[in-house]
């Protein structure tokens, strides 16, 4: 007897179906599965086992195949369980084929037939509304996740026993119907922006550092990264943590992107039954690998880039972190996206995040902030091997290099903006930035453009083109900073509400590429 059911798996982030055929013949009792499973797939066979036999189903004592197809792509995970199962009791007669059909199937079974949770539910659900799939049958404790998705009908069971009753009865399988029970939450989720949380951390604690907080507040509006460089104890971290409260909130677009990403990694906040709207916020430690740092593995997972897309990655201590952990970071920061080859597929992972790091000057920390309690100890050559860490291709791909420095009176040390104050700037320089965008020529975002569509986006005054050649000569900088400070200027301008970018606006932009100036000077 045959049978085939549609199960589900995650690459990467994004969810593929596939395709579970069930063959039960005459032969010694055994139970293959082939279509390259992975350990857990092939330990599911005694999950199901048990399962079948603990809810008062027989389980066939037969040779019974399981095919996963497309045979040549790797699969892996515990989401197979419920379609296996119900593959092999459909095709002993146990339970109607009808109930399957135009079904996708996922859950992970308990040795008593209870359905358990599993990762990556939305992205696997968002593929089978693109194939052409509309009702799913999934774990309970899934159901609210994939309810953030709009047009899916959603059958939710918390026991395989429920399936001998809704293969009996009609009523029982429309009880299991969870999107009619809950569409009014659901259709909430997706479609309200939610407010932003109110952290308990703010500008507003940040004694002095203005100059620090007006970079961050452009950082923040353009999306632009940005490296504190300062002596211990000026508060670099302290303002780095603060800047998820002052971006823009997610859309719905970017929230259900950074929700599958987390689901996928099986990351999402447990007890919320919603889109994520924060904007992560991801500091690993500087000991992480550059696998971890960027993705990886036999079947890649996404790395702490793609847990920050749309969101803040904060590197603290930068020239801690290895060499081959840093470089692996130009492409993502370049391409907004991680690639990663292996032998039978390429994965590629959405990386679009803004990049904060913080150092000190040297590795003593105080070299060129000498005070009569601390003078600097560090020697030419560790002075050398300490900045050296961090390559010119990788500097020259963020945008703004802050130095904050210890204050030298307590003069300086008022709180000055809040970050309600500087969050409300950034949104109205946001929505001046979208209305401008909106009713020009160009239609990509304006973070993507580059070269002469960059230079055509932005309205520049003569002054001011003059004294960005006049930095592109006497800095010596490369043309990916040219561009990169011609975006900071237009961020600037839309700050100060202003419609073309002027001399003031170039200017300040220049300033913030003070690393460029000192390796010129060298």
């Amino acid at each position: 007897m045959y049978t085939q059911i549609w199960g589900g798996s995650v690459y990467g982030v994004e969810g593929r179906i596939i395709t579970v055929e069930v063959d039960i013949s005459n032969g010694l009792p055994q139970v293959n599965i082939v279509g390259l499973p992975d350990p857990a797939i092939r330990e599911s066979v005694e999950r199901v086992r048990a399962a079948i036999k603990n809810c008062g189903f027989t389980f066939p004592m037969e040779r019974i195949t399981v095919n996963l197809a497309p045979a040549d792509l790797r699969k892996e995970g515990t989401a197979f369980d419920l379609a296996i199962a119900a593959g092999i009791l459909t095709a002993s007669g146990q339970l109607e084929s009808r109930l399957f059909q135009g079904l996708l199937v996922l859950g992970e079974l308990s040795l008593n037939g209870e359905l358990r949770a599993v990762p990556g539910i939305l992205a696997m659900v968002e593929q089978a509304r693109l194939s052409g799939l509309t009702n799913v049958l999934l774990p309970a404790a899934n159901a609210a996740e994939a309810a953030c998705l709009d047009g899916m009908q959603l059958f939710a069971v918390n026991h395989l026993r429920e399936l001998s009753d809704a293969s009996r009865d009609e009523s029982a399988w429309e009880r299991l119907r969870y999107s009619e029970l809950n569409s009014e939450k659901g259709s909430s989720w997706i479609g309200a922006r939610a407010a932003l949380p109110m952290s308990s951390d703010d500008y507003g604690d940040v004694l002095g550092q203005h100059h620090a907080k007006r970079a961050l507040l452009i950082a923040a509006c353009g999306q632009h990264n940005v490296l504190l460089t300062g002596p211990p104890g000026t508060g670099k971290t302290m303002l780095a943590r603060r800047l998820p409260g002052i971006m823009p909130p997610l859309n719905d677009e970017e929230a259900l992107q950074v929700t599958k990403i987390y689901s996928a990694a099986g990351k999402l906040p447990g007890g919320v039954p919603a889109l994520m709207r924060e904007r992560p916020f991801r500091s690993p430690h500087h000991t992480i690998s550059a696998a971890g740092l960027i993705g990886g593995g036999s079947i890649p997972r996404p790395g702490e880039v793609t847990l920050a897309h749309r969101g803040l990655l904060f590197l603290d201590e930068l020239p801690e972190f290895s060499r081959q952990a840093l470089e692996v970071l130009r492409q993502p920061l370049e391409d907004r996206e991680v690639t990663i080859a292996r032998s039978r597929a390429v994965f590629r992972f959405p990386a679009h995040f803004l990049l904060a790091a913080s150092m000190n000057p040297c590795p003593c920390g105080y070299f060129g902030h000498d005070t009569d309690d601390h003078r600097c100890i560090c020697s030419e050559l560790a002075l050398g091997r300490y900045r050296a860490k961090i390559s010119g291709p990788l500097l020259d791909r963020i945008d703004m290099h802050i130095e904050v420095a210890r204050p030298t009176s307590t003069e300086g040390l008022k709180s000055g903006m809040t970050s309600a104050q500087m969050r409300a700037a950034v949104f109205a320089a946001v929505q001046r930035r979208n209305e401008r965008m909106t009713g020009g020529p160009v239609v990509r975002p304006f973070a993507e453009l580059a070269g002469a569509s960059l230079r055509k986006a932005v309205q520049m005054t003569k002054e001011a083109e003059q004294l960005l050649r006049s930095a592109f000569d006497n800095l010596g900088v490369s043309l990916r900073a040219h561009d990169r400070i011609l975006k900071l200027a237009r961020t600037i301008a839309d700050l100060e509400a202003s419609d073309s970018v002027d001399g003031a606006h170039v200017a300040e932009a220049i300033g913030y590429r003070s690393l460029d100036r000192k390796l010129h000077a060298h």
